[in-house]
Order: structure tokens, then C-alpha cells, then sequence
């Protein structure tokens, strides 16, 4: 599998947000510290703004900060909200539709127990494990 831009930035965000943990950051650090523009960055900020993820302010002590602690956010289920339903091929999605051999093509299950797979490893780990070292990571970002 492989991860869209979209969920790309947004575990940035997140890594970013768990190294600088508790300060607020702003959109505009986050952006310039992975050279993304930040129009990308307030999109994916949003989406995890409405999964729970992060908390947004506005103003002089706005910016953005995690929800909760990074040991309480799971990578698996970060993947899941910024990925949304997307099926690992297209077929799966249209119930076979554009595919001539769909009724007895053999792939499907693998392609699903991989994908899900995929999470399962994802699912065991934390914000606060992918972070690993927080003073180091917030060196680097800075």
C-alpha cells in the first residue's frame, strides 16, 4: 500500500505536534519546517482537527496542539481517518464493474487480507513510539 500525500502531511503534523508537545504550533512552522506549502498543511490540520486528533486555536495563542497525549494516539487509526474508505484496488469499490474477469478473479482476497494487514501493524503503534526521542525530533524540526 502506499500513502497519500494527504495522509503523508498529516502524520507530519502529528509528529510535529508530539515533538513541540505541549507548545501550540502554527500552521506556518509546520509547513516551513517540511517545506509544504501551507495551504496543504490547513487542509490536513482541518481533517485532523475533526477526528480528534488535534486541537486548533485562533489569535496570538492560537496554533495547533494534540488532543490528547501521543501514547493515546494510534497510527492505524489515523491512517484509517485521513484515508477514508479508499479500497486498495478499484474494483472493490464498484463491485466489479469495469472488470471482465471479477466473478472469478482469484485476487481480491489476498489484496483485502494484505490491506488489512497493512493496519493491523500499523495499529500497534502510538504517536508517542513513532516520535521515539520528543527533544530530539523537536531539534530537527526547528
Amino acid at each position: 500500500m502506499q500513502l497519500s500525500k494527504f495522509t503523508d502531511y498529516g502524520l507530519r503534523v502529528l509528529m510535529h505536534l508530539a515533538a513541540c508537545h505541549p507548545l501550540r504550533v502554527s500552521v506556518t512552522q509546520i509547513a516551513a519546517s517540511f517545506d509544504i506549502s501551507e495551504h496543504h498543511v490547513a487542509k490536513v490540520a482541518s481533517a485532523l482537527v475533526k477526528g480528534g486528533f488535534v486541537i486548533s486555536g485562533r489569535g496570538r495563542t492560537g496554533g495547533l496542539v494534540l488532543a490528547t497525549p501521543a501514547d493515546h494516539i494510534n497510527i492505524g487509526a489515523v491512517v484509517r481517518h485521513l484515508t477514508g474508505d479508499v479500497p486498495v484496488a478499484e474494483c472493490f469499490a464498484k463491485d466489479g464493474a469495469d472488470c471482465a474477469a471479477f466473478a472469478q478473479c482469484g485476487l481480491r482476497g489476498p489484496l483485502q487480507r494484505a490491506q488489512q494487514a497493512f493496519y493491523e501493524v500499523l495499529d500497534n503503534y502510538t504517536l508517542k513510539q513513532v516520535v521515539k526521542d520528543q527533544k530530539l525530533m523537536a531539534a530537527l524540526l526547528a
